[in-house]
Order: structure tokens, then sequence, then C-alpha cells
């Protein structure tokens, strides 16, 4: 049974917009060029409600709102980046509450938001412009800690992907306006 139904049928229409938004820039090829002011414009709307929400009821997990609308709510932390404060204390939350949460999506804040950092990830949830995994903290026992947060293993294949911990400082230097961008919003 679902707590806050009114609530969880919100946090589903938020992310769907969002998704919605996002497939419309995508198709017209304007998703590209760094991150579209009307993308941001939505990921911060979406996250003072979700602010909101949380002020209300706590983090939205799985008893509260159900599984749809708890993985709308880690869409919406996912999407909100130039907040770095925010995604830290959501992923807070989500830790406190591991019990209620679904494993995957503690898993895939944690490695962005150490993406945004410039560190390396735990779970190689974070891809690279060339579709690369970004460095893994321990590259050996990827797929234990993958399985650990109910992810999937990855093949061998992807795992030759990753890229190694001594290239963390090439990447972040590959795009400059992202550094910038990066640096003017906290995460740096």
């Amino acid at each position: 049974m679902i707590l806050y139904k009114k609530l969880a049928n919100e946090l589903v229409q938020l992310a769907d917009d969002d998704l919605l938004l996002r497939n419309e820039l995508a198709e017209k090829g304007e998703l590209q060029k760094g991150y579209h002011p009307a993308m941001e414009a939505v990921h911060r709307e979406n996250a003072k409600r979700l602010r909101e929400i949380i002020a209300e009821i706590g983090y939205p997990g799985i008893s509260k709102v159900g599984a749809k609308a708890s993985e709308a709510a880690w869409l919406i932390v996912q999407h909100a980046i130039s907040e770095p404060d925010f995604m830290q204390h959501c992923y807070q939350l989500m830790i406190s509450e591991k019990e209620d949460i679904n494993p995957a999506h503690i898993a895939y804040l944690y490695d962005r938001i150490h993406y945004f950092k410039s560190k390396p990830q735990r779970f190689g949830t974070q891809l690279t412009a060339d579709g690369g995994i970004y460095p893994v903290e321990d590259k050996a026992n990827l797929n234990k800690q993958r399985l650990r947060m109910n992810l999937p293993e990855l093949s061998q294949m992807k795992l030759d992907s990753v890229y190694d911990l001594d290239q963390l400082a090439t990447l972040d230097q590959q795009d400059m306006d992202y550094t910038i961008w990066r640096k003017e919003v906290g995460w740096l």
C-alpha cells in the first residue's frame, strides 16, 4: 500500500515531464552542446519540488510512495546536476533509509556524484563521452560491487572499456567548458 498516493503520482509526472523534454530536445539535436537551458530549468524546478516533498515526508522511499515513484524521485535527484549540495544531501538520506531504497539507485547516485567531482566511481555506472566507463576505484572487483547493489555484471568487453585511474585528469581536460561549469555550480 502506498502511503502518499497523491505525491507518488506527482513524482511520476515530474519525471515523465523531464524525460519528455529530454526526448524532444534529443530529436532536435539540441542536447549535444552543453546543458540546455530548458533542460536545466526543468531539473531545477523538479529539484525544488522534491525538496518540498522531502521536507513533508522525508525521502520518498518505496514504502512511502511505491517503487515507481521512488524511482522517479531518484531520477529527479540524478538530474539535479546544477545542485551538488542537494544531490549529496539526497544521497545521505538514501543511505540512512537504504532498506527502503532500490540499491541500484544508491549506486548510480554515488557514482554520479563522484563523476562530477572528478573522483573515481565505485559501480561503473557513469560513461565518458566516447562510451567508455569512467574510472572506478577497484576495477578488479567491479562486478562484485555491482552485484552487491543489484546491478548486472559487465561483460569482459565492457570491463575492458573502463578507463584507468591515471586517466582521470586527461578525461577532465577534454572538455574545458564542462570543467568550468562544474566549478561554477560547486562540484569542483
